[in-house]
């Protein structure tokens, strides 16, 4: 593909990862233009909800920050009794935090750029690049969210399931210098296209709320009210579920279950590259109600498979919750007789079919009704969690077989145009990420002249 607005001339960078640049930059090592320091000593029970401001590796990470600036839901605070003996943790405008860890190998580089005046910590597991040159930070930020740039760090990085990125890593990757006025006008031209970019994005990522928001009503509606709009209504004794009809059921979650909820292993398996697929909380937080196996833990042997099912075997049908964490709640029904296993995170309902259809529970463990019961039921250590004992007690709205089937069905059907919508969305911002991504490493690599 021919690359508009090109520079007249080029040479070769001698650097694989660059390729050509144009033949008035020049390529330095980053510990050339910058001095490292290092975040807070600290941990999340240090934190507090007023003091001063920092931002730690979780920040970093975070799917809200685009590299390129601070925003206000990234921010966290300390207790201003910090700023007694840790001044060289604080850090300016202009300044860059990277994390220096990362779960995997696509954060490895994650960084923000300190965009505005303020009073700032950089936090835990942080590391502070201080611009030390003349040279514009800004057009480095956006350098630095290239992949191309980030090569150097995950063909070095040392870590199996998390990647340790140290100063001495950052500082002998290799940067690419335009002239200052022409890293300025990058910088300033990328700030408005992916502005704008972003508008965009947040327009589908805002209309993806809204569908799921209605979904969540048209499924709170269903399993609560069932299809009949002239059924008469009777209180549930729940507030949260209100009225149901007539003729309907309010029970505890076990009464319709053919066994006590139960959970995976509370021990740590060897993971393996082959094997049994382990199954986590994120397998089942990422899958719209599925299992996404590409979200595996990892796979285990078989006799620790072979362990796992004296406590518990999977069967189609049974549903898996997160009970613990900020996903806490999250259902996935299985749908395949492929060999696998839980792991505790995850508790799993068989339901009794004599009495509850696998596909209605499925639904009404997503109503606003049972949600709301599990949020007034957590109980908070580290994080977020409920009990399996707790989720037996929940109540649960219990139409006759026949009403079940008939509700599961019309929400297959509702649910499925509605995730049809989200996809849609989805994909419109998938579209907007890479073209910010192309348009940034276009622009800060050289392969598109910016006037």
């Amino acid at each position: 593909m021919v690359m508009e607005n090109r520079y007249d001339k080029y040479k070769d960078s001698g650097i694989a990862w660059i390729g050509e640049i144009p033949k008035h930059w020049e390529v330095r090592r980053m510990k050339s233009i910058y001095n490292f320091g290092k975040g807070l000593n600290i941990t999340k029970a240090d934190l507090v909800n007023k003091g001063i401001p920092v931002i730690s590796y979780g920040q970093i990470h975070s799917k809200l920050n685009t590299g390129t600036c601070i925003k206000d839901s990234l921010i966290k605070y300390v207790p201003e009794s910090f700023l007694e003996n840790n001044n060289t943790s604080l850090v300016k405008k202009g300044d860059i935090i990277f994390a220096d860890t990362s779960e995997d190998l696509e954060g490895c580089g994650n960084c923000i750029y300190i965009d505005r005046d303020m009073l700032l910590y950089a936090g835990y597991h942080t590391i502070i690049a201080k611009n030390i040159s003349t040279y514009i930070n800004k057009y480095f930020s956006y350098l630095f969210q290239t992949d191309c740039w980030r090569t150097q760090i995950r063909k070095t990085v040392n870590g199996v399931k998390l990647f340790s990125i140290p100063q001495r890593l950052l500082a002998s990757t290799d940067i690419i210098t335009p002239s200052t006025q022409e890293q300025q006008s990058i910088a300033t031209y990328l700030d408005q296209k992916c502005g704008e970019i972003d508008e965009l994005m947040t327009l589908q990522e805002e209309m993806i709320t809204k569908l799921q928001s209605y979904k969540q009503s048209v499924i709170t509606e269903a399993v609560t009210k069932g299809l009949d709009k002239n059924v008469p209504l009777k209180d549930s004794g729940i507030e949260w579920i209100g009225e149901i009809p007539e003729h309907w059921e309010a029970s505890k979650t076990l009464f319709n279950l053919s066994m006590p909820i139960t959970d995976g292993p509370h021990t740590t398996p060897e993971l393996f590259e082959i094997g049994i697929p382990f199954v986590s909380a994120e397998a089942v937080s990422f899958g719209n109600g599925r299992i996404d196996f590409s979200r595996i833990r990892g796979y285990i042997s078989e006799n620790f498979y072979q362990e796992c099912c004296k406590k518990y075997v999977p069967q189609v049908d049974d549903i898996y919750m997160i009970k613990s964490g900020a996903t806490t709640g999250r259902v996935a029904i299985v749908d395949t007789d492929i060999k696998f296993t839980i792991w505790s995170p995850l508790a799993v309902f068989r339901c009794n079919k004599e009495r509850m259809l696998p596909r209605f529970l499925f639904y009404q463990l997503q109503s606003n009704g049972y949600q709301k019961q599990i949020e007034l039921n957590w109980s908070y250590g580290t994080q977020q969690n409920i009990g399996m004992r707790t989720l037996e007690k929940l109540i649960l709205s219990v139409p006759p077989l026949s009403e079940q089937q008939s509700i599961a069905d019309y929400l297959d059907q509702k649910c499925s145009e509605i995730d049809e919508l989200i996809s849609i969305k989805q994909q419109k911002i998938e579209k907007l990420k890479d073209y910010k991504k192309s348009l940034i490493f276009e622009c800060v690599t050289g392969k598109r002249k910016v006037s």
